[in-house]
């Protein structure tokens, strides 16, 4: 059975007040990653669990435990999970999304204040803090859930739904929760598939489904050598630099073009198959699409399949910066005693972080001790999480399609995200589902950048999108 019509002709008539509930949600600064902000975490929690139970959802806010943050340990905020529906002849579906928000402050260099919403009638955006990561897509469920509610439709599936409060700040506790509630009986229990909209269109005007993310390792490369910091004028050329040794290290791992330089990183990776190679030839994106996303005309190449894989299905290594070196304006003459460079490593299918931090840090100490310096060196993984990838041809994405088709009225492209979601891939190994990822948002929505945006057809079609999407897939067999 399609969607009802009269489902999204409530979405259509009922836009303002979807617009006013997600300004009340902006409103709320959710940081994760900030102590002074976590009550507010808390504030959208409460928000959050009394519009789920205002419309049917039984919810359960679910300790998560204590984290150190900012010198102090403080309560994490808690997942909010919650169930509506039973009916053991529907399928049942799961839906995750996150309520925390990345940090703005106006100085920053928004135009307006970003903790509250700016409804650009002339361009039709929504312009705040977690309009489009990802208060705008975890309302169009409770959109979507309204309009069933107010106009007397029984939902087609049964939800399970899992929203958290951290998932900017690592996701801390959320692993263990679902895995705990993963096995017979409990929670996620009669899960057929998972539904996560926390990405965005590949452009500006063509939807999308996303099938694989990729991991990443973070790496911190430290250099120690004096036992304090020394004047350049007094001891320059007397004794080996670690800011030297750094950079000299740091640029060993990856050329300007983005080859990465680590020994056997590069065999690590699943190969490429023609069906996949027809995928991003058939995507609709272009070098223009790359230059104006970017900024400026810098892309590594001219072809935009090579482009797209290196994005998609092909490791990256970036450098990301530098502690202990001089940095404010001026000129200090000074020797850091003590440095470290930030840098990261994409994953993608078949790279494992353990393999992955073997080649690296063997290469490191290798590099480091081609230098004959007499400073000291060290590497660490931060933090790191596997790539994903689900099959595209799932009755769930399927039913994604078709959904997306009804709304838009094209197919969407098939793609695969060059960043990660760790989450997604926890849902998929302890339920063993099939899990999607189906956006609401445009590829220029700037999440974690100034000025972000959630355009308002976005919004109220993708909340349609949403809703015709559980209806897609109630009749898959």
């Amino acid at each position: 059975m399609a969607a009802p019509a009269k489902l999204t002709e409530y979405i259509d008539q009922n836009a303002d007040k979807f617009i006013d509930r997600l300004a009340k949600a902006v409103a709320i600064p959710s940081v994760s990653g900030d102590a002074s902000y976590r009550q507010h975490v808390f504030d959208m929690a409460t928000y959050l669990k009394a519009e789920l139970e205002s419309l049917g959802v039984k919810v359960t806010l679910v300790e998560l435990g204590k984290q150190m943050l900012d010198g102090q340990e403080i309560q994490l905020p808690p997942a909010i999970l919650g169930e509506i529906g039973n009916d053991k002849n529907k399928k049942t579906v799961g839906l995750y999304a996150h309520y925390d928000v990345q940090p703005a402050l106006i100085t920053d260099g928004w135009d307006t204040d970003p903790f509250k919403l700016c409804v650009d009638k002339e361009t039709g955006r929504l312009i705040g803090r977690g309009s489009s990561d990802d208060k705008g897509p975890l309302l169009g469920w409770i959109n979507v859930l309204e309009a069933h509610v107010k106009q007397g439709i029984e939902l087609p599936v049964n939800l399970k739904i899992c929203f958290e409060g951290m998932e900017e700040s690592g996701s801390e506790g959320l692993d263990e929760l679902i895995q705990r509630e993963a096995g017979p009986g409990k929670f996620f229990d009669g899960v057929d598939c998972f539904c996560i909209s926390d990405n965005y269109w590949l452009n500006t005007r063509t939807p999308c489904l996303t099938y694989g993310l990729r991991g990443i390792c973070y790496y911190k490369l430290t250099i120690t050598g004096p036992g304090r910091d020394l004047h350049s004028g007094v001891f320059g050329r007397m004794v080996h630099e670690p800011m030297t040794d750094l950079i000299q290290v740091m640029s060993k791992l990856v050329t300007p073009q983005g080859d990465i330089l680590v020994p056997g990183i590069n065999d690590l990776v699943a190969p490429l198959t023609d069906e996949e190679r027809k995928r991003y030839e058939s995507l609709d994106y272009s070098i223009d699409d790359v230059d104006a996303s970017a900024g400026a005309s810098i892309a590594v190449a001219s072809d935009i399949s090579t482009v797209l894989m290196n994005r998609m299905r092909y490791p990256s290594l970036s450098l990301h910066g530098i502690e202990g070196a001089f940095y404010a304006p001026g000129a200090k003459t000074v020797i850091p005693a003590k440095v470290s460079g930030k840098f990261s490593i994409r994953l993608v299918p078949d790279m494992l972080p353990v393999d992955v931090d073997r080649l690296v840090i063997d290469y490191v100490q290798k590099c480091f001790a081609q230098l004959n310096s007499k400073n000291k060196v060290e590497v660490e993984n931060l933090h790191g999480g596997k790539p994903w990838m689900a099959d595209p041809t799932h009755w769930n994405y399927v039913a994604a399609s078709k959904a997306t088709e009804a709304v838009y009225g094209r197919k969407p492209d098939l793609t695969r995200e060059g960043g990660s979601i760790p989450v997604t891939l926890t849902f998929a190994e302890a339920l063993g589902v099939n899990v999607l990822l189906l956006p609401m948002g445009r590829g220029d929505d700037g999440a974690h950048s100034t000025n972000e945006k959630l355009d308002r057809s976005n919004y109220i079609q993708g909340t349609k999108l949403l809703g015709t999407y559980l209806w897609e897939v109630s009749k898959c067999a």
